[in-house]
Formats: C-alpha cells, sequence, structure tokens
C-alpha cells in the first residue's frame, strides 16, 4: 500500500467536494508549498531537502546555444542500485523499473543526491496562485476552463486533476530543435530517424487570456530531415485543449506523394508514426490528449527513485551509438535520485479499447512532469515502462525532458527520442507564427 508521505492529501480529502480551493489553501502556495503546490520542506530523514527556489539562473559557464553544462557535474553516486542489492530498494521503485533490473543483470542506477532543480517564471507562479481558486474540469473531466497559464490544480483533488496539471504545465513559449528518435530492436540494431520541430505554445503564453486560447494548447510541427528516403516528410498538429469536444486537428506531407492529407484520427491508441509500433499517440510527452477513455485515480504520494537532472545524458558530443545500448540506455550516463512524486492510476474504462488497460503515473511534485510510467495490458500483466529524463533549461527557465523512453518487456525492444547531443541546442526564441502551422504551410515547406 502506498505510503502518503503529505499533509497535502488529508487536505484533498476534506476538498473533494468542492470544485476550487479556498483561500486558506491557495495561501500555502509560496509558503509551506512550493508556488506550483510541491512541499517546499524537505523529509524527515533528510534525504530529500527543502525546495529553495530551484535552478532559475544559467550558472556561470554557461553561453547561449550551448547544451546545458551539467550543474552537479561534482555530485558523486551515493550509491549503485542493480538486480544484487533491489529488494533493498524495492519500495522506492516504480514497477517497471524493477522488471528492466530484473531482465537486465548489467543494467544498474546511479543514484545520486536529490536536487530540486525545478523552476519556472514567476508570472507562471503568479498564475498558479489564481488558478487555485479559479480552474474548474469541464465537459465530465475532458476540458479545463478559467485558466490561460499555470498549473490549473496545484492542490490536485483527484487523478484527472493531477494529469491535466503535467498536459498544461510551463514548457516556454515557443521553440525550435532537431532532435533524433529510434525504436531499438532485440538484437541492437537501430535506425536513426532526425526531426526537425517547431512548437508554439498558446497556453502559458505571456498576455494570453482565456478566451483567447479558442480551445487551444498548442501548434507543433516536424519535418523529417534523414534517412534520405524519408526525408521531406512532415506534420502539423493543432492541439486542441478539450479533445472530446474538437479532436485534435492533423495534416501529413508524404514526400513520395507529395500531397497534404488530413489525418482522420491521431489519438488514443493509434500508433505514433515512425516508432516501429512502439508508441501510442496519447504516450508522446508520457502522456498527452483527452482523458475520456480512463478511469484516474489520485493514490497519494511516495518518494521514489526517478530520473531526474539528467545532464549527463544531455552532453554535446556524445555519439548516439554510446547512449543506445541493447536493451536499454547506457545506465552510466544516467542520473536517479529520490523525490515526493504524485502517484496517478488510470484504469481503461469499459467498452473503450487500449493496448494499456492500466497505467500507473509518477509525477513530480515539483514540476507536474511525469517522470515514469508503469504499463499494463489488458489482462493486468506489466509489459512496460515509460522514463522521461528531465533537466532544467534554467535559460527560460523550464524544466522538462531531454530524453524518452518507452521500454517493451515481451519483445525486448525500447524506443527513445529526443537525442540531441549532436545537433544544434534548442532555440526557446524561436520566431514562430501560429500560421506556420497549417496545411498550407506544410505544403509550401514541402515543396
Amino acid at each position: 500500500m502506498l505510503k502518503v508521505c503529505s499533509i497535502l492529501l488529508l487536505a484533498v480529502v476534506a476538498l473533494q467536494a468542492q470544485a476550487q480551493v479556498d483561500s486558506a489553501q491557495a495561501a500555502r502556495l509560496g509558503e509551506d508549498l512550493t508556488p506550483l503546490g510541491g512541499e517546499r520542506a524537505g523529509n524527515v530523514a533528510g534525504t530529500i531537502p527543502p525546495w529553495q527556489g530551484g535552478l532559475a539562473q544559467p550558472p556561470a559557464n554557461y553561453r547561449p546555444g550551448m547544451h546545458h553544462p551539467d550543474p552537479y557535474a561534482a555530485d558523486a553516486p551515493l550509491y549503485r542500485l542493480d538486480s544484487q542489492n533491489l529488494a533493498q530498494h524495492q519500495g522506492q521503485l516504480p514497477a517497471g523499473l524493477k522488471v528492466l533490473l530484473e531482465k537486465n543483470p548489467d543494467y544498474f542506477l546511479r543514484v545520486y543526491p536529490t536536487r530540486r532543480s525545478a523552476a519556472a517564471p514567476q508570472r507562471i507562479y503568479d498564475a498558479t496562485r489564481f488558478n487555485a481558486q479559479n480552474a474548474q474540469l469541464i465537459s465530465d473531466g475532458n476540458g479545463v476552463e478559467g485558466v490561460a497559464a499555470g498549473i490549473p490544480f496545484p492542490l490536485p483533488q483527484n487523478g484527472l486533476e493531477a494529469i491535466w496539471n503535467h498536459i498544461m504545465r510551463y514548457r516556454g513559449e515557443q521553440l525550435s530543435m532537431v532532435t533524433n528518435q529510434a525504436a531499438v530492436l532485440a538484437n541492437g540494431d537501430y535506425n536513426l530517424l532526425k526531426l526537425e520541430r517547431d512548437v508554439y505554445f498558446r497556453y502559458g503564453r505571456e498576455g494570453m487570456s482565456p478566451q483567447d486560447l479558442d480551445n487551444t494548447l498548442f501548434y507543433y510541427k516536424y519535418k523529417v530531415l534523414a534517412p534520405g528516403m524519408l526525408a521531406g516528410s512532415a506534420l502539423v498538429v493543432q492541439e486542441t485543449l478539450d479533445q472530446v469536444l474538437a479532436i485534435r486537428k492533423v495534416w501529413r506531407y508524404s514526400r513520395g506523394e507529395r500531397r497534404v492529407r488530413r489525418l482522420p484520427m491521431l489519438a488514443y491508441d493509434t500508433l505514433r508514426p515512425d516508432t516501429s509500433g512502439l508508441v501510442t499517440a496519447d504516450q508522446v510527452d508520457a502522456y498527452n490528449g483527452a482523458p475520456d477513455r480512463y478511469d484516474w485515480q489520485l493514490l497519494g504520494k511516495q518518494e521514489m527513485l526517478v530520473p531526474y537532472n539528467s545532464y549527463a545524458v544531455h552532453q554535446q558530443g556524445i555519439a548516439y551509438e554510446q547512449i543506445l545500448k541493447r536493451n536499454t540506455l547506457n545506465p552510466e550516463l544516467l542520473r536517479y535520485e529520490l523525490h515526493r512524486v504524485w502517484v496517478v492510476e488510470a484504469e481503461l474504462r469499459k467498452g473503450f479499447r487500449h493496448p494499456y488497460g492500466k497505467r500507473r503515473f509518477y509525477l513530480d511534485e515539483d514540476s507536474w512532469q511525469v517522470l515514469a510510467v508503469d504499463l499494463y495490458d489488458k489482462n493486468g500483466e506489466l509489459t512496460g515502462l515509460q522514463e522521461s529524463h528531465p533537466i532544467s533549461y534554467y535559460e527560460v527557465p523550464m524544466f522538462g525532458s531531454t530524453l524518452e523512453t518507452v521500454y517493451d518487456f515481451k519483445g525486448g525492444r525500447y524506443f527513445v527520442d529526443g537525442l540531441d547531443n549532436n545537433e544544434s541546442m534548442y532555440d526557446f526564441n524561436a520566431r514562430l507564427d501560429p500560421r506556420d502551422f497549417t496545411p498550407q504551410a506544410l505544403r509550401r515547406d514541402g515543396n
């Protein structure tokens, strides 16, 4: 049974019947709670320190355009966790991570001191304080109203509110990047797919009002750069907030056909293009889209060993073959820390289909980033693990994943996205416009 580590859960139980929290609870944000709703204090054991603002400024050795220098490079691992000492720590591991360690005796976790580096701009903190008393779930939980920026439910009363916090967390205002993805087969073979990606966020954008959102979270576009046989193919997504009211709009440009087609559906269990069948559409960014196919339960908080401050695997110049090993990522490049996470369980509702009958999400209390997901099939068997390896993009500031993985235990395969070590670093000041994310723009880019 999960150990509840926070007095927040007492507040959750007391507020179950209310649409928003009262002023006394909201006043805790920025006081005994962090501005986004985490516990400011450390734990009793001293193994989790207090939150002291996170990394809100770049370190002295950072220069714009760099891959982010590791501010914790001098840290030494506290211990190494592998299949031999797994029993001592299994209460602090996601179920899928335990299976990954058991299935791969050469795999291990390097566990480091906990660094609570998550930070966001002050205006996001201010908006979150406002949201605590104004945000409301609508459309049976399939949408949120009354907000335009910030975490909508910093003191969540149920699992739906918690997963919306992840979906609507701050990720900057716009972003251009070049990254690689790969499906690594059981024998270790893989092919890299290089993508040029642009994102324009409406939610979280400075000066935006709830009315201005027009049921839109963000716009997204990618163009394939390599390999040559696929180069030029592209995709545009217009991401709606309430996807039951209006499904996301998706267009794809095929270089071979030299035409733009509207995709009828890219959501839920639809397979994400170019992932060798390893990733469903709603697994992108750990979870996205409408939550209506699942029943969501907030199980409380737990202290867990999770990926965090993953600067080592983010550094410039690392060869991709050094990262992508047979069966797993290279454990020498990964960092795990002990953090408090919200645990949310999603059970597939009767009458709906999805390869995952149950998913258990572990959400960082300081950022609402999903850090790990246990994946169960419709028979209740644990069949996979999803992980997000995050860093603080301190120049924004923003906390988010630099690398995402999905492990398939039955097939012995895994998928990884976000490989950027030999590409230009993300541009959070890219000059983008909503007009760049239309089928007409997609057609122009393809010609």
